[in-house]
């Protein structure tokens, strides 16, 4: 039978309810006293073909449904287990109403503990109500959706379907209480900043534009939380974190999704030296307590994630997998080596540009367990402090793993007046035609010239985290509701 099919029958169903003086979506919360899987551990011994005296009330969604005659068997679905109901005519004085139900309705019942000739734990129901009826069938429980478009399309029928799915998304949520747990035991204070920004900045990337009617201005969704950030760091406060959500109109890919969930945190008296042992020391941290070790399959090969992670400069990077020595190379020859190698080539033909094109065209995917790419271009970011001993350079990082950058880090720039040129530099290059370049923030400029700290400043993407913790290989599966294209 066709779904319109399917979908006609069950609103007949639904009707001939309502027609007999019976609520399918009644406000009843009476039956669900406790977790099925609480009901099944207390009861994990029980021999087959034993009835006990042990009451319960559960409440689920059916997910199998058999009826053989004067019996029927139902199993039902709460958040974390299931459970098989057995119904028996004569002991039931309903049980004629299992005839409206189906598989995707809600029911509640209240029974003995038992088990059938295989063991299998049951409720002996003498007590039944639907709860809600279902107009739309599941589909195949066994069989899951194969499509991965209908899959992140219709989540909530992965969810039904897929217990690989729930069991990410759960543990995703496990991640964020771990992350939070490790930051606050450490002395860090987690703030919130702005979604929507009057100047957006803190990243190279193009943002989604709105207005405000009250203010008559137009507003910015956040790219990235480092400006306000900073602020709190100039107004005195050493260690802080932001768990927020961010927005960069760009592509949609495996590892980009235009809505993504980023930690970033900054720490007074610090440097990127001691970010880099922060984050690989979180990371152990995070792989010990969700999946019990430190190595994980991702993209095929297995990573391990152990602290202390593998240092390379991008310039070292760079002659060790691109076979050209940078460092000693002018912008011509470094040009000519691009068009030779098919290296897209910047529109400003600086050293550092160039260097950065090289890197990212032969190089970031080469590293298999996480490793910390240092000392990158001075022209990588505009709020970075310059490297001590080299000044082309300047102290950032960006730990890879498998072509996936996973955070970012800097040694950040607290001198005001070399951070008001490098803002207007940006804004230049954005009146140039450089979409990803920022505008000017005189506001911020005017909060560090109050005077900031030496400070360290961290970003890691939590979903590309997720994906390298949990094993998969796009960011879709780790984000509860990814961006699709209309269809």
């Amino acid at each position: 039978m066709d779904e319109n099919n399917l979908i006609k029958e069950r609103l007949k169903k639904l009707n001939e309810l309502k027609e007999q003086g019976i609520n399918p979506y009644p406000h009843n919360t009476s039956f669900k006293k406790e977790d099925i899987s609480k009901i099944k551990k207390k009861h994990a011994d029980l021999k087959p073909e034993t009835t006990t005296n042990d009451k319960r009330g559960v409440a689920g969604r059916i997910m199998l449904f058999r009826r053989m005659g004067k019996a029927a068997f139902i199993t039902i679905r709460d958040d974390f287990d299931e459970i098989q109901l057995f119904f028996r005519q004569q002991e039931v004085s309903n049980f004629d109403m299992l005839k409206y139900f189906d598989i995707g309705d809600f029911i509640g019942a209240q029974g003995t503990v038992m088990t059938t000739k295989t063991g299998e734990l049951s409720i002996k129901v003498n007590n039944f109500e639907m709860l809600s009826k279902a107009i739309r069938p599941l589909g195949d429980k066994y069989k899951g959706i194969k499509d991965p478009e209908v899959k992140f399309r219709k989540r909530h029928l992965d969810l039904l379907q897929n217990e690989d799915s729930r069991e990410t998304l759960r543990k995703r949520s496990l991640m964020m209480r771990l992350i939070r747990e490790y930051l606050n035991n450490k002395g860090y204070m987690e703030v919130e900043t702005p979604i929507l920004h009057p100047i957006y900045g803190g990243a190279a990337a193009k943002p989604f534009k709105t207005y405000h009617n009250a203010i008559k201005s137009d507003l910015y969704l956040r790219i990235s939380p480092e400006l306000y950030l900073k602020r709190l760091i100039v107004g005195g406060f050493e260690k802080i974190y932001d768990i927020n959500k961010n927005f960069r109109n760009e592509g949609v890919d495996s590892t980009h999704n235009p809505e993504f969930t980023m930690l970033e945190l900054y720490h007074a008296y610090t440097d990127y030296e001691d970010m880099m042992k922060l984050t690989e020391e979180l990371y152990e941290y995070l792989a010990l307590k969700i999946n019990g070790k430190t190595k994980t399959k991702f993209k095929g090969k297995t990573v391990d994630v152990k602290a202390p992670w593998k240092r390379i400069t991008m310039l070292d990077a760079v002659k060790k997998y691109a076979g050209i020595d940078a460092s000693k190379s002018s912008v011509e020859e470094l040009e000519i080596f691009c068009k030779k190698n098919n290296v897209d080539i910047p529109e400003e033909k600086t050293w550092g540009n160039l260097v950065i094109e090289i890197f990212e065209g032969l190089c970031e995917d080469k590293f298999v367990n996480p490793t910390f790419v240092i000392d990158h271009p001075r022209e990588s970011s505009p709020l970075c402090k310059s490297h001590r001993e080299d000044p082309r350079l300047i102290e950032r990082f960006e730990p890879f793993c498998m072509g996936v950058e996973l955070a970012n880090s800097f040694t950040e720039l607290n001198d005001p007046i070399i951070q008001r040129e490098l803002l207007e530099d940006q804004a230049r290059q954005l009146r140039a035609g450089d979409e990803e370049a920022n505008p000017m923030d005189n506001d911020f400029v005017e909060a560090i010239e109050n005077g900031m700290p030496p400070t360290g400043g961290l970003g890691i993407g939590l979903d590309r985290t997720a994906m390298l913790l949990f094993g998969k290989d796009s960011i879709r599966d780790v984000i509860l509701f990814p961006a699709l294209k209309e269809k």
